[in-house]
């Protein structure tokens, strides 16, 4: 594989095989469900791995919800920025309104329930930033943005989310 040229040391290699194995599936079906296109969608999945050989010494345990979390929330942005990227051509505005995948919420947690009703480049900063704990100089680098692109959707994120805590009763 081409990915474990990428990475040094043979544990990360492992843990990379491991998240591989494990998660393949998983993005590929959230890159097609933003692309809803087999070969695009594998070639989100492909970026996405490439993305994660680079990070892999920030991510833990393979199995756990929050490798998981950060794991989808890579391809998802790799399969918006794909699409993005066929349809530039087409559209000039701002892509920040994908939702992206669906997440059904069964709990009380009103905070929670905001954040996913967020477009998917919003959900994705709060995640990063509040969840996992990147800072916007991380995330920029993360989403291929600058810095200043990465504060500024950083900014919006929390306001959209004001927003919709103040709708729900939070604030």
């Amino acid at each position: 594989m081409i990915y474990l040229q990428m990475i040094e040391s043979e544990d990360d290699q492992l843990k990379f095989e491991r998240i591989y194995l494990q998660y393949r599936g998983l993005l590929f079906y959230t890159a097609n469900k933003v692309l809803h296109n087999e070969q695009d969608a594998e070639d989100a999945v492909h970026m996405a791995f490439l993305k994660i050989a680079e990070n892999i010494g920030k991510i833990g345990d393979t199995d756990c919800p929050k490798t998981r979390s950060y794991i989808v929330t890579i391809a998802e942005n790799k399969a918006i920025d794909l699409y993005r990227k066929k349809n530039r051509e087409k559209k000039t505005e701002y892509f920040d309104e994908v939702h992206g995948l669906e997440v059904a919420y069964d709990g009380d947690n009103l905070l929670a329930k905001c954040i996913l009703n967020l477009s998917a480049r919003y959900r994705e900063v709060i995640l990063l930033r509040y969840y996992h704990g990147y800072s916007v100089r991380e995330i920029a680098a993360l989403f291929d943005i600058s810095l200043a692109a990465a504060l500024k959707l950083d900014q919006r994120a929390k306001k959209k989310l004001k927003e919709l805590c103040e709708k729900e009763g939070i604030l």
